[in-house]
This record gives C-alpha cells, sequence and structure tokens, in this order.
C-alpha cells in the first residue's frame, strides 16, 4: 500500500488558505508578508519531491499551480512524476499539456484504490477540501506540517470539524527555526 502524506503550511490556527498568494483571500501570502524567510526550514520541501512518487491534488489547487508550477525550477521534480486530479467537474480538455502525465480521479474511492497500487507515496500539496474529505475517510497516513507563528482567524482550515472519533498522530520529527517557524511530521496512528 501507497503512503499518502498531506504537505501543508498552516497557521497556528489551522488556516491553509492562500499561503503563496493566491488571489481572494483576504491574508493572501501570509507565508511570505509576516514570517522572515530561513532557508532551513524548507528543506523538507526538496525531501517530499525527492521521496515522493506522485502528487495528488483537488481541482481548485491544480487549476492554481498547473499554470505556474511546470515551468519553476523549484518543482522540476513534480514536472516528471505522476499527477492525479479528484474532481467531479474537471473534464480531460482543462488539463495542461506541459505538466506531464495526469489522471482525473472522481472519488475518494478511486484515491483509496490509487493507494493499493504499486510505487512509493503520495504527496498532497494545498487541496485544503479534499484534505478535509481525505482525513475524515481515513486515507492520509502522514502530516508535513510548516507550522507558522500566525493568527489569521477566519480561512479555509486543513482539519474538518466533522463530529467524529478521536484519531491520535504520532509526532516523528519535528524542528523549530529562528523565524517561529516550526516542522511537525506525524504518522497517523492506526
Amino acid at each position: 500500500m501507497r503512503t499518502l502524506i498531506t504537505s501543508a503550511f498552516i497557521s497556528l490556527d489551522g488556516v491553509v488558505e492562500g499561503p503563496g498568494g493566491e488571489p481572494g483571500y483576504r491574508n493572501s501570502g501570509w507565508t511570505f508578508k509576516n514570517v522572515e524567510f530561513v532557508p532551513e526550514a524548507y528543506e523538507i520541501k526538496g525531501t517530499e519531491q525527492e521521496e515522493a512518487s506522485a502528487i495528488l491534488l483537488g481541482r481548485v489547487s491544480y487549476e492554481a499551480f498547473s499554470p505556474v508550477w511546470p515551468d519553476m525550477v523549484e518543482f522540476a521534480g513534480y514536472k516528471v512524476m505522476p499527477k492525479y486530479v479528484v474532481s467531479t467537474t474537471l473534464k480531460e480538455a482543462d488539463l495542461v499539456s506541459n505538466w506531464g502525465e495526469t489522471t482525473i480521479l472522481r472519488s475518494l474511492d478511486d484515491v483509496a484504490a490509487l493507494k493499493e497500487t504499486e510505487g512509493g507515496p503520495i504527496i498532497v500539496h494545498g487541496s485544503a477540501s479534499l484534505n478535509r474529505a481525505l482525513s475524515d475517510a481515513g486515507l492520509i497516513d502522514r502530516y508535513h506540517l510548516l507550522v507558522y507563528p500566525l493568527l489569521l482567524g477566519a480561512g479555509k482550515r486543513l482539519f474538518s470539524d466533522a463530529d467524529k472519533d478521536v484519531q491520535k498522530l504520532r509526532l516523528v520529527e519535528s524542528a523549530t527555526y529562528s523565524n517561529g517557524l516550526q516542522k511537525n511530521v506525524f504518522d497517523v496512528v492506526r
């Protein structure tokens, strides 16, 4: 079974919306506007590209990333790996042609089936709504969280507010950086 890893920039109060400057959110760009850049805090991003064998995205994140990421040197590792987009509305004609193999998955059952295939870890970037659904369905195996020392208030959150049983996590790696950023890597305990 493949490991499904969620990677997120997250505020201390759980907001993941608009970290890189995506339009439409009041505090858009909060990761760069409010916290001093410390290169070592982002080393996990390079490690994720080296270790992942596929990317999983929701439609909204795919539409935000696909015009930009294919040409970014920082994300060259992602260009060559298979991409999967979970969407009930996206059409094949909506996919970009310069970002490698991309498959549309229509349901969480399709994601569960993908996890059963041979291969290495699958990384999820962005995709707040998808992440909440994946978590509620018990499909996430690991969280890579870069926690920013910010309280953003309103905004899309990584974790759902569904009334459900406790989900235990095991901290497997952590670090704190001079700018107050924290790296927390958690395995989901089953």
